[in-house]
């Protein structure tokens, strides 16, 4: 992707993340009450936690990366994203606030600019950038 293009994702990214307000995915933090971040909204309308935003800002500097398996080969074994060939696809963590581990958050990124997050591991993904 250009690199104007992702400074461009990066400052809508923000201004949605300074303007939208509401609550994250699991509707609730970790410690039950109700949620306390800012969220921004994906193309589809879905809200987005604020890690995405943090995600994508460490993609677009090329790292460093808080997990070693980010950057790694993502092989779409179920089918959901649009077929490559092997290493099209990348995958990154979106940290989860309260895990001790990488949680199930992912965005993906695809060679041509594609940019899709998952919530729940790989069940499902929303689309947050069509390819170049």
């Amino acid at each position: 992707m250009r690199r104007g293009a992702w400074i461009l994702l990066l400052l809508l990214v923000g201004v949605a993340l300074v303007v939208i307000g509401g609550r994250d995915l699991a509707g609730q933090d970790k410690a039950g009450g109700p949620p306390t971040t800012q969220t921004q909204t994906a193309p589809s309308g879905q809200e987005l936690p604020p890690e995405v935003a943090e995600t994508i800002a460490l993609i677009q500097s090329d790292g460093p990366f808080p997990y070693a398996r980010d950057g790694a080969v993502f092989s779409n074994r179920e089918g959901l994203l649009p077929q490559h060939e092997h290493g099209y696809w990348r995958e990154y963590t979106v940290p989860t606030p309260g895990e001790s581990d990488r949680g199930a958050r992912r965005l993906v990124a695809g060679q041509g600019g594609e940019l899709y997050y998952t919530p729940d591991h790989y069940r499902s993904f929303v689309r947050l950038k069509e390819p170049r």
